[in-house]
C-alpha cells in the first residue's frame, strides 16, 4: 500500500474546530485564486475517502461542486489529475472508460488496461456507476464500439464474472494448458475462442497454475505462444491478461515506462495509473519499475515532467527508491 494518511475524519469532525476543518476553505480560496501549490498539497496528501469529505464540505459551504470549480480554474493535464483525485475510484474508472470510447473510434489500449488489470469486484463497481450515469449497461455501449473476437473477449471481462475462487485445481490447470496447446501451437491455425474462454473465465490463482502447466507441455510460455499465434487487439488483450495474471504491478510498471518513453509523454496513462493505484499497489509498482528499468519511478517522473503536474505526480509517487 502507498503511504497515504489513514486517519479518516467523520463529517462532523471535519466541519468542527480542528485544523482539518479548514481544508475545504483552503481549497475554496485556491479555486478562486488559483494557487496550484495548495491544491496539490491538500489533495495529494489525503486518501480518497478523505478527499470525498473535502468535496462534501466544500459543496455544503459554497453550494458548488469542487470538481466543477477545479475544471473551471485549472486546465490541461494538471486539471485532469486534480479531477481524478476528487473522483471516487469506481467513478474514475467509469469516466476513463467513457473517455476511451468517446468520439470516432476507441482508445483500445485504455480498454485493455482497465479490463485486464481490474478485479471482478472493481469491474462490477464500474458497471454500477456506468449504469447510474448513462442508464445503459457498459456491455451495450462496448458492443457498438468494438468488434470481432476482441469484442468477444472484452465483453466477457466487462461482465465482471471472472471466477473468484482462490482454490487451485491442478488437474484442471493441466487440462486447460493442454487445451490451449492443442488450440494454438499444436494446431494449423489458432482456435482463438478456446484462449478467450479460458483466459477470461478462470480465476487468477487458477490461471497462474495453468501458465506453469503450459510451460511444461509446450516448452515456451503462454505469452510467447499468443504473440506468435495471434495479432491485433485480441493479441494485445490476451497478452495483457497473461501479464496481469503473473503480476499486475509489473504490467502497470511497464505501462508507466511506455507512457514516458521516447520524445513525448502520455500524461493520460500516467495520471490514470498513478491515481487509480495510489492506495492499492503503488509501492509494488515502484519496486517493479526499479527492478526492470534500474532507475526509480520518482526520478522518471522528475526527468519527464515539470510544473504543477510533475510536482503533484511526484507527491503521489512518494519516495525516490
Amino acid at each position: 500500500m502507498s503511504k497515504v494518511p489513514k486517519v479518516i475524519l467523520s463529517r462532523h469532525a471535519f466541519l468542527g474546530s480542528t485544523p482539518a476543518a479548514s481544508e475545504y476553505l483552503h481549497v475554496q480560496n485556491m479555486c478562486r485564486g488559483t494557487k496550484e501549490e495548495t491544491l496539490v498539497d491538500v489533495l495529494t496528501h489525503r486518501s480518497s475517502s478523505q478527499r470525498q469529505l473535502i468535496c462534501a464540505a466544500y459543496e455544503e459551504a459554497t453550494g458548488r461542486m469542487l470538481v466543477d470549480d477545479l475544471r473551471g480554474d485549472t486546465g490541461g493535464d494538471f486539471e485532469d489529475l486534480l479531477v481524478a483525485l476528487v473522483t471516487p475510484p469506481a467513478a474514475y474508472d467509469c469516466h476513463e472508460l467513457m473517455r476511451a470510447m468517446k468520439g470516432a473510434g476507441t482508445t483500445d489500449s485504455v480498454l485493455i488496461e482497465i479490463f485486464a488489470s481490474r478485479s471482478a469486484e472493481q469491474i462490477r463497481a464500474l458497471n454500477e456507476v456506468y449504469l447510474t450515469e448513462t442508464e445503459k449497461k457498459v456491455t451495450l455501449d462496448l458492443k457498438s464500439e468494438v468488434s470481432g473476437e476482441f469484442a468477444d473477449a472484452l465483453l466477457l471481462l466487462a461482465e465482471g464474472k471472472r471466477d473468484e475462487n482462490t482454490t487451485v485445481d491442478t488437474e484442471r490447470a493441466k487440462e486447460d494448458a493442454k487445451a490451449l496447446y492443442d488450440a494454438g501451437e499444436k494446431k494449423w491455425g489458432t482456435d482463438e475462442c478456446k484462449f478467450i474462454n479460458i483466459l477470461c473465465h478462470r480465476s487468477i490463482p487458477q490461471l497462474r497454475q495453468t501458465l506453469i502447466e503450459y510451460k511444461t507441455i509446450s516448452g515456451k510460455t503462454l505469452q510467447k505462444s499468443i504473440e506468435g499465434e495471434m495479432s491485433g487487439t485480441l493479441k494485445e488483450l490476451l497478452v495483457a491478461i497473461v501479464k496481469c495474471v503473473k503480476s499486475v504491478p509489473a504490467y502497470l510498471a511497464e505501462r508507466l515506462y511506455e507512457s514516458m518513453k521516447g520524445g513525448g509523454t502520455d500524461e493520460w496513462t500516467l495520471n490514470r495509473i498513478m491515481v487509480s493505484r495510489s492506495e492499492i499497489d503503488l509501492l509494488d509498482i515502484r519496486a517493479e519499475f526499479k527492478k526492470r528499468y534500474k532507475y526509480s519511478l520518482h526520478s522518471a517522473i522528475e526527468s519527464d515532467l515539470s510544473g504543477e503536474l510533475g510536482e503533484a505526480l511526484k507527491v503521489i509517487c512518494g519516495g525516490d527508491d
